[in-house]
């Protein structure tokens, strides 16, 4: 196990020198929305008619750095907010602190936010005291919180980046998972296998999740499922097509009746999508929303104000560091079949 680990670590070093080089001497496209915190992971939305961002907050810690991300260790949230991209941008302070979750053991990873009848919803992964990711939820009646979390986990839920999908019939869907760091891999048919290896070439890569929210919004209302994105000629994409297949960071989205599911690769740093009729899927690959920016990881979110279509991602343009990054936007635009026209982070 430790060679293969090891092994692993020289690879995807090889990629992050890879796609760090690709974008050296030129210039980002967008500039951080705030420079006073580092932030990360942002998960966007529009509420009353505002844009309120749910990202990760950066920190220095002294947790040793290891293969599964335990120097990124997070210990609260903050959230941001402004009226129009390219306007003022607001830090709202803690919405919601690691300490006040009572069953939670370390490391808050990436968030993100719904609304619903007067309640906001602040979901978060967390590793329990066992030191098992599983999902939580938080609740305010502001959009900025503070959020007050429930006592326990969601019941069925597991690993990270819970992002959270209202579709036009007032259904609410919880899409999550990431392998390797996120613990995707340790679990078979929805229960939890130990620690196990990473997927490896030749096998199917491992796949995203949904569950649809109860009424309440704080369980699952159904079985958690996998969510299966396709090639063009139908088949699962294996771990080895690494610059196509899921690792992280999913995100749903609607357009013009067509569902986007976007999500990272991970190690080779892409930001993809898939298409699909229905929040279940199948979904079929179609392109690369965002390719390789500088920094180890990419986590976005697409949102639309006033017509207008934006991309949130973050890159490491501040601190060099690749856990202390910085959230930007810039616009998406469309193609007139639907598809998504690539966006290059630097110019």
């Amino acid at each position: 196990m430790f060679q293969s680990k090891c092994l692993l670590m020289i690879a995807l070093l090889s990629y992050s020198i890879s796609a760090n080089s690709q974008n050296e001497g030129k210039k980002p496209i967008s500039q951080p929305l705030v420079k006073h915190i580092y932030t990360a992971d942002p998960s966007a939305h529009v509420f009353n008619g505002k844009i309120y961002v749910y990202p990760s907050h950066d920190i220095e810690s002294d947790t040793k750095e290891d293969d599964e991300g335990g120097h990124f260790d997070m210990k609260d949230f903050h959230v941001l907010s402004m009226d129009k991209i390219g306007g003022k941008v607001t830090d709202n302070g803690v919405a919601l602190d690691i300490k006040s979750i009572p069953w939670a053991g370390r490391q808050l990873w990436a968030p993100d936010a719904a609304y619903k009848n007067g309640t906001y919803y602040l979901y978060f992964p967390v590793k329990d005291k066992q030191d098992v990711f599983r999902m939580g939820v938080a609740t305010s009646k502001k959009p900025m919180g503070p959020f007050k979390p429930e006592t326990e986990p969601i019941k069925g839920s597991y690993s990270i980046d819970p992002a959270v999908f209202k579709d036009t019939d007032g259904s609410y869907y919880m899409y999550f998972g990431g392998i390797w760091g996120g613990q995707l891999q340790r679990w078979k048919d929805n229960v939890y296998q130990g620690k196990t290896e990473n997927p490896k070439k030749g096998e199917t890569a491992r796949l995203p999740r949904i569950a649809k929210l109860s009424a309440n919004m704080k369980n699952f209302a159904e079985e958690v499922k996998e969510v299966k994105i396709l090639d063009e000629k139908g088949n699962l994409f294996m771990e080895n097509n690494n610059d196509k297949r899921f690792f992280e960071a999913s995100w749903m989205h609607k357009y013009k009746g067509k569902y986007y599911f976007s999500y990272s690769t991970g190690d080779t740093h892409n930001i993809c999508y898939a298409m699909g009729d229905n929040p279940y899927g199948p979904f079929t690959y179609k392109g690369i929303v965002l390719k390789p920016v500088q920094g180890w990881t990419n986590h976005h979110s697409i949102v639309e104000q006033k017509g207008k279509w934006y991309l949130f991602y973050h890159d490491v343009q501040l601190s060099g560091k690749t856990h202390l990054r910085n959230v930007k936007v810039t616009e998406l635009m469309y193609n007139t079949d639907g598809t998504i026209q690539t966006i290059e982070a630097y110019k």
